[in-house]
């Protein structure tokens, strides 16, 4: 396993970096690590949402946006919003769960932890996004792969791109079946707009029921060395960006 994220610096670096390329940034929520933050950068072109650490024990996500910012990715054709920590008391302890133990992504319908309260309630304060990226780990399998819940058009060729534009970083994942869920494609899950669990709502579903017309939750292999996940991680979110709805 990595070390801990170094929480305390990821945080104020984040903070530099997103203030110094134009980002506004704001708290939704004190917990005892930290600030739950959100930024947002106003433009006339789409709005894109992404967002990382969800789950403490997977660094790759919020360090991948780190990287994208201080590379100058993000740039003046869309109106962007990021959620780069969305579990700080999880990225401190290096933990999945919040502080209570509780996974904040299955948490959208009920709304028990702060955390999501917060957040949810920021999201539907505004128009929904046209692009949602979600970055994350997996500790079960040893390819990427991701999600893709589509309200639109069928465009299977977004989903080949993003792999290829993954592959020098990290294959994709190549059983059959990933997390219960039969594949489209090598890599590929086509999911529905439904949560597996009826009451146990990801971020992802959220959206979708709050309009969101395409979302991509990208899965690396946690077994792989740090530096390849954040490298798969950018590669999938710019080939996402390159080939989404209005971008």
């Amino acid at each position: 396993m990595d070390a801990l994220l170094d929480w305390p610096g990821f945080l104020s670096e984040f903070s530099r970096e997103a203030e110094a390329r134009g980002f506004a940034g704001r708290e939704l929520v004190a917990l005892a690590s930290g600030p739950v933050m959100v930024w947002e950068r106003e433009a006339a072109g789409p709005r894109v949402y992404v967002s990382a650490g969800i789950h403490g024990d997977e660094p790759a996500g919020p360090l991948a946006l780190l990287e994208l910012l201080k590379a100058g990715f993000f740039g003046v054709e869309c109106h962007w919003l990021l959620s780069p920590a969305l579990n700080p008391d999880g990225l401190a302890a290096g933990s999945r769960g919040n502080r209570a133990g509780r996974d904040l992504n299955r948490d959208y319908w009920q709304r028990r932890t702060p955390e999501v309260r917060a957040h949810a309630a920021w999201l539907e304060g505004q128009p929904a996004p046209d692009l949602f990226l979600s970055l994350h780990e997996d500790w079960e399998v040893a390819g990427f792969y991701f999600y893709e819940i589509n309200l639109g058009p069928d465009e299977p060729q977004r989903a080949r791109a993003i792999i290829e534009a993954v592959r020098p970083c990290c294959a994709p994942e190549p059983s059959p079946q990933i997390d219960g869920h039969q594949v489209r494609a090598e890599g590929w899950i086509y999911h529905e707009a439904e949560a597996d669990v009826p009451q146990g709502w990801p971020e992802a579903i959220f959206l979708a029921k709050h309009g969101c017309p395409l979302s991509f939750t990208f899965e690396t292999p946690s077994r792989l060395e740090l530096a390849r996940r954040i490298a798969a991680l950018m590669a999938a979110v710019r080939a996402a960006c390159s080939i989404g709805p209005g971008v």
